[in-house]
């Protein structure tokens, strides 16, 4: 994780073969503005233009400013874990009905109906 903003986006923009005149010229981004973050002498972005970058170049925002190595969200196991709830939530009522419940419980109330569904099932 030590290669830093600009020399992520130069070589994002290498691996994709598009210039910098084009990603600017798409985004609506002076040319000088995208030769001095690419060359490393922008003093920084905005969060709105971290955001816009990474959306371009098909990248999470923390991968561009080198807090991670995982390029994009889905190819992190936790966003991959979240994602398979949200599909249970998606297409299983009864899923959504103990998920609305449970949104106010304590976190002992939670533990205690836990307990009931794991003794409620075959096998124990």
């Amino acid at each position: 994780m030590s290669k830093t903003f600009s020399e992520r986006l130069d070589a994002l923009l290498r691996e994709r073969g598009i210039s910098g005149s084009r990603m600017s010229a798409d985004l609506g981004m002076s040319r000088s503005f995208m030769t001095e973050l690419r060359k490393g002498r922008a003093k920084g972005v905005t969060a709105a233009t971290a955001a816009r970058i990474a959306d371009y170049l098909d990248v999470s925002v923390d991968y561009l400013l080198g807090k991670t190595d995982v390029q994009r969200r889905e190819d992190d196991p936790v966003e991959q874990e979240l994602a398979g709830y949200l599909e249970e939530l998606r297409s299983r009522p009864e899923q959504r009905m103990l998920f609305s419940v449970t949104k106010r419980a304590t976190k002992e109330q939670v533990e205690a109906i836990v307990r009931m569904i794991e003794q409620m099932q075959p096998g124990r």
